[in-house]
């Protein structure tokens, strides 16, 4: 099972290590991430395996978004099978 989590706010030290950082907490483990920075703007998609999550996923998504409080970004985290029924053409 993977997740999809997605980051966008105002550019600032640390947020990809946040992130990654409470996903590994966690038993998430980020297995690809694109990350841009445009001006002063910071935007990230993350795919994380969460098979092996300690925690449930909706304490994984309060505990990122959470993480993203305090950076001042939004993040976003969406369950693989809810992405790509959202998704498909």
């Amino acid at each position: 099972m993977k997740a999809v989590i997605t980051v966008i706010g105002k550019d600032t030290v640390g947020i990809l290590a946040g992130v990654a950082g409470e996903c590994a907490k966690n038993g998430a483990n980020v297995v690809e991430v694109t990350q841009s920075v445009m001006q002063d703007m910071f935007a990230m998609i993350m795919m994380v395996d969460i098979s092996k999550c300690t925690v449930p996923f909706k304490d994984l998504a309060d505990s990122l978004k959470k993480i993203g409080t305090e950076f001042g970004v939004q993040v976003h985290v969406t369950h693989e099978e809810l992405f790509n029924t959202m998704y498909r053409v």
